[in-house]
C-alpha cells in the first residue's frame, strides 16, 4: 500500500473532522507546521512536522517524523540532539537546479517531501530514476485525489506516497481507498472441459486496451460471478491477420469481468478510460486502461468446464478457431477445438455480487 500523508495546514475549521476521518481511516501520517496539532494524536499515525519556517520549535517531543528545507540544519547534530527523530527533506521543484536538489534528497534522505510546481510528472520520473535502489522514502504532494492516483503510477512503480491537504472531508476516504490497491496476485484454478456447444449468433465483445499485453497474460471472463476462464489477448500470432497485443477477444457482453478494487463489471458497460485487471497465467495482476469496447454480432461458443471443488463455470465467447484461451503452463488453446478433459486456467472468486461489488448473500447463478 502506498502512504498516505493527510496536511492540515490549510484545513481551517474542518481541521478537527479531518484529522478524526484520517485517523479512523487509518491514514499513515498527519502533517502540520505547529506542534500543538499533532500532540493527542494516537500512536497508529505518524506525526510529522512540517517546519518550513526559519526557526525550530523548541519542543519536539510530540513529532515522530521532521521534515526541513533541503540544505537546512546539520542533521547529524540534530540526530544526536533528538535521537528519536526520524529526518526529511522538503524541496520545491522549479527549475532544473530545484531538480537536482530533489535527486539528492531522494538519493541520501530518509524522506523526501517533493513538491512540484508544474503539472507535467517529467520531473517525477526524473527523481524516480535517480533515487532507484535508495534506502529512503518519496513523498509527492498532490492536489487532489485524481493526481495521487497518476504518482502513483509514475515509472510503474510511483511514489512512495503522497501528501494531501484535504479541502472537506471525504478525501482523505478517498485517498487511502486509491492508495490501498496494488496488483497482487490471484490463485488460479485449472479447469477440465466438459462440454462446449454452438448456440447461434450473438453481442461479443473485444476488449480493448491501453496496454501491450504479454503472451502469457489476458483478462478473466465468466458467465458467472463465482467462475471465470482466462481469456488470452491477441499477442500470439495468427494466419489471416496481424497481431492485436493491446485486444483480448473476450466473450458475450453479459460475461463478468474483473476490474479495480475487487469489483466486477459486464463487459457490455466497459467504456473508455475503464479499469480491467490484466491477468498472467502465475496469477500476477496488474490494472489496465480501456481504450474502447468493439461490440459486434457475431457466431457464439458456450464452454463448460468444472473445477476440482465441483464448482461449475462458463463462458461463451465468439465461436471462430482464432479466439482463445489460456491453458496450464501458458498453453495457447483455440476455443473451437476445445473438448472435454481439456484443462483451462481460471478463478473462482467466494463472493456473490451486485452491481458488480461483493456481497455476502444468497445468490444463484445457473
Amino acid at each position: 500500500m502506498k502512504l498516505c500523508w493527510i496536511d492540515i495546514r490549510s484545513a481551517g475549521g474542518a481541521k478537527k473532522a479531518i484529522i478524526e476521518e484520517a485517523v479512523h481511516q487509518r491514514a499513515n501520517a498527519i502533517a502540520s507546521a505547529n506542534p500543538a496539532d499533532l500532540k493527542d494524536l494516537p500512536p497508529t499515525v505518524t506525526k510529522v512536522l512540517l517546519a518550513l519556517d526559519k526557526e525550530l520549535p523548541a519542543d519536539l517531543a510530540d513529532v515522530d517524523v521532521l521534515i526541513l528545507p533541503h540544505g537546512r540544519g546539520d542533521a547529524a547534530k540534530l540526530a544526536k540532539k533528538y535521537p528519536k527523530l526520524e529526518f526529511g527533506s522538503y524541496v520545491e521543484i522549479v527549475d532544473a537546479e530545484s531538480l537536482d536538489r530533489a535527486c539528492e534528497a531522494a538519493r541520501s534522505r530518509q524522506w523526501s517531501v517533493l513538491d512540484f510546481a508544474d503539472p507535467t510528472k517529467i520531473p517525477l520520473e526524473i527523481v524516480l530514476a535517480a533515487a532507484a535502489g535508495a534506502e529512503g522514502s518519496i513523498i509527492t504532494t498532490v492536489a487532489d485525489v485524481e493526481e495521487a492516483e497518476i504518482v502513483f503510477g509514475v515509472l510503474e512503480h510511483g511514489s512512495d506516497g503522497v501528501m494531501l491537504a484535504p479541502r472537506t472531508v471525504g478525501e482523505a476516504t478517498a485517498l487511502v481507498s486509491a492508495a490501498a490497491f496494488e496488483p497482487g496476485e490471484l490463485e488460479l484454478t485449472e479447469l477440465t472441459v466438459t462440454a462446449t456447444a454452438h448456440i447461434g449468433m450473438g453481442d461479443r465483445a473485444c476488449v480493448d486496451t491501453c496496454t501491450h499485453f504479454r503472451k502469457d497474460e489476458g483478462i478473466l471472463v465468466g458467465s458467472h460471478s463465482k467462475g471465470m476462464v482466462l481469456c488470452v489477448s491477441e499477442t500470439h500470432p495468427l494466419p489471416y491477420m496481424p497481431t492485436r497485443p493491446f485486444r483480448v477477444n473476450a466473450g458475450a457482453i453479459h460475461s463478468y469481468t474483473l476490474s479495480q478494487g475487487g469489483r466486477t463489471n459486464y463487459l457490455s458497460e466497459l467504456t473508455s478510460g475503464s479499469k480491467v485487471m490484466a491477468v498472467d497465467v502465475k496469477g500476477q495482476t496488474r490494472m489496465v486502461s480501456v481504450g474502447r469496447v468493439k461490440i459486434e454480432s457475431r457466431p457464439l461458443i458456450s464452454i463448460d468446464a468444472v473445477a476440482p471443488s465441483g464448482q461449475e463455470v462458463n463462458l461463451i465467447m465468439q465461436d471462430d478457431w482464432h479466439v482463445r484461451v489460456l491453458g496450464p503452463g501458458g498453453a495457447v488453446l483455440n476455443s473451437t477445438e476445445l473438448k472435454p478433459g481439456d484443462k483451462l486456467l481460471g478463478y473462482l472468486p467466494t463472493e456473490d455480487r451486485h452491481v458488480g461489488y461483493p456481497i455476502n448473500e444468497f445468490c444463484l447463478e445457473k
